[in-house]
């Protein structure tokens, strides 16, 4: 009975998984890059502090850019068919998500305290890898149920 029962909890939690976590990344990418070219997001002033470098637009257009960037990549982690797209695009916005790690320490560490005892702001940053493992999953699993029709 009991084993049945944890057979039936392990089936469940396997078909619900993949959903769960496409639809937990587009929730992710979708909202907070929306706050972005709205002017709402929390996160406004570390991305301009970061992007102020970068050429052609200004920060305030670079924070507008991102924030439609991770609104694409959300709506392309829904389908089965563009979730390929939201791995390449996800992992070019995460080389910019880490930057403030090295580029603002004073900003993303406590003083004193780098690499060891990050703020607020660099946990926020840190945080990203359990998304980057979430969407190698989601892309593994993808990615291998489309191989396997194709073979």
């Amino acid at each position: 009975m009991i084993k049945t029962l944890l057979s039936s909890i392990i089936v469940k939690m396997d078909q619900l998984s993949t959903p769960l976590i496409k639809a937990s990344l587009f929730i992710i990418f979708f909202w907070f890059g929306a706050l972005k070219p709205l002017g709402i997001s929390a996160a406004e002033t570390l991305v301009l502090d970061t992007v102020y470098w970068m050429p052609f637009l200004s920060p305030r257009q670079w924070l507008n850019v991102i924030g439609y960037w991770e609104m694409i990549i959300g709506v392309c982690f829904l389908f089965n068919k563009t979730i390929k797209y939201a791995l390449v695009l996800l992992f070019l916005q995460m080389a910019g998500t880490f930057m403030p790690l090295f580029i603002l320490p004073n900003i993303t560490f406590q003083e004193g305290m780098i690499p060891y005892a990050p703020t607020l702001e660099g946990q926020y940053i840190i945080k990203n890898i359990i998304i980057i493992s979430a969407a190698m999953v989601i892309g593994g699993r993808a990615l291998r149920k489309k191989r396997s029709a194709s073979i």
